[in-house]
C-alpha cells in the first residue's frame, strides 16, 4: 500500500472517529437521559438509574472490543460477544423508544441518537477490523523494497545477490507455477500460487508478474 493510500485511510479513520465522538456526546445527553428516566419510572433508585445506562452502553463497548481483538487474530469473535452486542444495542434502542410519546415520529426522534451512535461506532470498529485483516494479509514478504534483489536487476538483466533466501523462495514459487499449469496450458493464478506457499494473494500475483517479466529466471 503506497503512502497516499495510507494517508487517505488515516484521514477516513480520523473523520469517522470524530463523528463517533460527536455522536457519543449527543447520545450522552439524549439517550442517557431517556434510559435514566425509564429506570426511575420502573422503581429504580437514583443510583441504580444512574448506573443502568452505563451498564448498557458499557456492554456495547466491551463486546465490540472483544470482536475487534478476535479480528486481530483472524477469528470472528464467537457467538457470545456478538449476542451481547446485539442484545445491548436493542436494549439501548428499546429504552429510548419506551419513554417517547406513543407516536411514530416521537419514537423515531427518541431512538435516533442511540441508533446513530451504535451505527457509527460499529462502522468505526469495522474499519479497524478491516485494517487488522489487511495488516495480516500484507506482511513484510509482500513488500518489494529497493534493496530486494528481484526488484533491482543488474545491467545484464540478471538479478544480484542470488543467495538471498527471499529470492530463492520467489524463484521456487515461479518454477512451481511453470510445472503446474492448468489443463488449458495457462499458468495458475496468483491466489493458487500463494495458497501453495502459504502466502498472501498479493504475494502470489507479484511472483506471477515477476516470472512473466523474466525477472525470476
Amino acid at each position: 500500500m503506497n503512502r497516499s493510500s495510507l494517508a487517505a485511510d488515516r484521514w477516513i479513520r480520523w473523520t469517522t472517529t470524530t463523528s463517533v465522538a460527536l455522536l457519543a456526546g449527543i447520545a450522552a445527553v439524549v439517550s442517557y437521559r431517556h434510559m435514566h428516566q425509564l429506570a426511575l419510572r420502573h422503581g429504580e433508585s437514583d443510583l441504580g438509574a444512574t448506573l443502568v445506562p452505563l451498564a448498557v452502553d458499557g456492554m456495547i463497548v466491551a463486546s465490540s472490543m472483544s470482536i475487534l481483538l478476535a479480528s486481530r487474530y483472524g477469528r470472528r469473535g464467537g457467538m457470545l460477544p456478538w449476542t451481547l452486542l446485539i442484545v445491548s444495542s436493542l436494549a439501548s434502542l428499546g429504552a429510548n423508544v419506551a419513554v417517547a410519546d406513543p407516536t411514530t415520529i416521537a419514537r423515531v426522534i427518541a431512538a435516533w441518537p442511540s441508533f446513530a451512535l451504535i451505527g457509527a461506532y460499529e462502522m468505526l470498529m469495522g474499519q479497524i477490523r478491516q485494517s487488522c485483516i489487511m495488516s495480516r494479509s500484507v506482511g513484510p514478504e509482500d513488500t518489494v523494497h529497493a534493496h530486494d534483489p528481484i526488484a533491482v536487476p543488474s545491467g545484464s538483466g540478471s538479478t544480484t545477490n542470488a543467495a538471498n533466501p527471499t529470492q530463492d523462495l520467489h524463484r521456487a514459487a515461479w518454477q512451481w507455477a511453470l510445472a503446474n499449469r492448468r489443463s488449458d496450458g495457462g499458468l495458475p493464478s496468483g491466489s493458487v500460487i500463494a495458497e501453495h506457499f502459504a502466502r498472501s494473494s498479493r504475494w502470489g500475483r507479484w511472483v506471477k508478474r515477476a516470472g512473466l517479466a523474466n525477472e525470476l529466471d
